[in-house]
């Protein structure tokens, strides 16, 4: 950890004497900026089904959707799981929940569980359809499933613009095949080579439909230094052809806002990749982590705290050098305790107006088009 401590130290140096190339970000207009204020939507429309309304912070009955965009929420996070899901994410679903992003002008990120259900750093399990096959075949079938998903996404006109291969993916993905260590005594029985190997084949998938989706690696340590060097410095030694990184990070699980901004810094510098926060989340009532436990939190667990550790992690990634922090997203905005709304009135939180003061005004509000290329006195 010392020699990554000091490698930070000469890449903010490095930072702070060198020149980029710097280029016009094309495509960027007014009111169209592409940095993500995110909410994870894939538990959405299942909170739908089972009825019941929401209302927005003035009392407007709305539904979810509507009320994430109209307070600036510009990009949506799906999961999905490959069939059968146990959790119900499947292709079906995301189709459903897909239109609705669409529907409400909202950017679309997909997140590929790699599993039937869940799957996380504690929690990787190979899909049920490829446990009996041997490791080409179940690279095979990963590539031959990404394909078909992002193909009939594309078809139905609702293609994501980023994809996730793979949910928080530090410790590999398909055990026990494709498992990953990082202590001492195990690190050496890490199976680098096959699980790269089915990451590849899912980015393969991908760029094979549609290349110009950007493709994302997830992961949790979204403030460690030393997991994050092992992670990327094997992800080149592989030659893993990503575009962007996505960290989660919690406050009870991955350290201090400080050390997000150390990592983020770390990561930028040395790997020059786009990073997002693509997972965060805080408690608006006493949780099991903090205040139940008798810990001290960085904010207060009320509504309030919030919103406030929303904010404070997004102004660390705003400020990532050379602007390539991107975004954040809010996990799970449905849940209780630490969603959106209310858990008893359903009526949205103040975390809800977190992100007003960069995403407001949504639209020109003078009545003029961008572009005045009209003589005085006329009017299009």
């Amino acid at each position: 950890m010392k020699k990554s401590i000091i490698l930070l130290a000469t890449l903010l140096l490095a930072g702070c004497c060198g020149t980029q190339d710097v280029k016009f970000p094309q495509g960027q207009y007014p009111y169209d900026n592409p940095y993500a204020f995110g909410q994870d939507l894939s538990f959405v429309l299942s909170a739908e089904r089972r009825g019941g309304v929401w209302y927005d912070t003035d009392g407007t009955e709305m539904s979810p959707w509507q009320i994430f965009r109209s307070h600036g929420y510009n990009w949506g996070r799906l999961m999905i799981c490959n069939e059968p899901s146990r959790l119900g994410q499947t292709l079906d679903y995301v189709l459903e929940g897909a239109q609705k992003l669409k529907e409400n002008n909202i950017h679309f990120a997909l997140d590929f569980m790699m599993a039937d259900g869940w799957s996380n750093p504690m929690t990787q399990p190979t899909p049920s359809s490829m446990k009996e096959m041997t490791h080409q075949e179940r690279t095979q079938a990963f590539y031959d499933y990404v394909h078909h998903v992002i193909a009939t996404l594309r078809e139905a006109g609702v293609q994501p613009e980023l994809v996730q291969v793979g949910n928080e993916i530090s410790n590999g993905a398909f055990w026990p095949t494709g498992r990953i260590y990082y202590g001492e005594e195990k690190r050496d029985q890490s199976r680098w080579k096959e699980f790269t190997d089915y990451i590849k084949a899912g980015i393969k998938a991908i760029r094979d439909v549609d290349p110009a989706i950007q493709v994302m690696l997830h992961l949790d340590f979204g403030g460690d230094l030393e997991m994050s060097e092992i992670f990327f410095t094997k992800m080149k030694e592989y030659k893993v052809a990503y575009d962007c990184i996505g960290f989660s990070f919690y406050p009870w699980s991955h350290g201090t806002l400080m050390d997000l901004r150390d990592n983020l810094y770390y990561v930028i510098e040395k790997f020059r990749k786009p990073v997002y926060v693509i997972e965060t989340g805080f408690y608006s009532v006493p949780s099991q982590y903090f205040e139940r436990k008798g810990k001290r939190a960085p904010f207060p667990e009320t509504p309030e705290g919030q919103k406030q550790w929303f904010q404070a992690v997004n102004e660390i990634v705003m400020a990532a050098p050379y602007n390539l922090g991107r975004g954040v997203f809010w996990w799970e905005p449905m849940q209780r305790g630490r969603g959106c709304f209310d858990d008893m009135t359903r009526v949205a939180k103040p975390i809800i107006e977190a992100f007003e003061q960069y995403a407001y005004p949504l639209e020109r509000t003078d009545g003029n088009p961008r572009i005045w290329d009209f003589e005085e006195g006329e009017r299009p």
